[in-house]
């Protein structure tokens, strides 16, 4: 659905941004000039430029050479502006955690834990080293399972097929939400949180409104992000449930859909 009018464009003040498969290209792992030069532009016309990423504030490295007003990170559990000022911090329920650990000592399942400063698996099988060769970061350490910190864990990532998915996070993690971009794995964050939190940080923190936003994501865990900002755009490349909510289609990250759908809009 495309909701773009060319005699009354919507007055956009904020334009927040999936990283991988919407900024990065899972191809080249590289961000497109053509994104970067849009990326500037926006700035350039006083647009707030967002993160929205599942990955952890520590992770983020491969972007800094790029200027951003903000970063909504752990699926919108920390969001930090470009400074440091942290506008919010969510961890998950350390029972929930507990569960997860214990499920794992008698049950054939691969995860990850995400904190503040570093992230740790319990088991490097070749799905999970896969999956960090996948979004080009190196394998986490394995935990001690002796010594885990369990009351500060902002996101988990459990290697676990969609079917089995929901009875899974209701009687392992039921104080947690799941969502995934992939079928190998699905990102567990506290309940309630999702980047639509994350949004609506931001929209406070810079005086904006929601009806003055938009969004680009491709996976699963944008959805809550697309459908809140008033113009939610998937990449081309996205998965074909995050086109079904999308209010417009762009072409994919390396064919300069970022850029495209911009032009398109009006925005530069």
């Amino acid at each position: 659905m495309d909701t773009f009018n060319a005699e009354n464009p919507t007055p956009i003040k904020a334009v927040f941004f999936d990283i991988d498969g919407t900024l990065i290209s899972f191809k080249t792992n590289k961000i497109p000039d053509s994104t970067k030069k849009a990326i500037e532009n926006l700035r350039r016309k006083g647009i707030k430029v967002i993160v929205a990423t599942g990955r952890s504030i520590n992770t983020l490295a491969h972007i800094s050479h790029i200027e951003f007003d903000g970063f909504i990170t752990f699926n919108g559990g920390y969001c930090a502006t470009t400074d440091g000022e942290i506008l919010s911090k969510n961890i998950i329920d350390p029972n929930d955690i507990k569960n997860l650990i214990n499920y794992a000592e008698n049950f054939p399942l691969s995860y990850s834990l995400m904190y503040e400063d570093k992230v740790e698996i319990n088991d490097a099988t070749p799905e999970v080293v896969g999956m960090y060769a996948h979004v080009n970061l190196p394998v986490p350490p394995i935990h001690d399972k002796e010594n885990i910190d369990i009351e500060n864990v902002f996101q988990a990532n459990i290697f676990l097929g969609p079917d089995a998915e929901k009875e899974f996070m209701e009687t392992v993690m039921p104080n947690s939400v799941a969502s995934r971009w992939t079928p190998l794995f699905a990102d567990v964050n506290p309940g309630g949180i999702s980047k639509k939190v994350g949004v609506q940080t931001f929209c406070d923190h810079f005086g904006i409104d929601v009806s003055e936003t938009m969004s680009f994501g491709d996976g699963g865990n944008d959805i809550f992000m697309l459908k809140f900002t008033k113009i939610g755009i998937a990449m081309g490349n996205a998965n074909e449930n995050v086109k079904e909510i999308a209010d417009y289609i762009t072409e994919d990250v390396d064919n300069n859909g970022i850029e495209k759908a911009l032009l398109h809009f009006g925005l530069i």
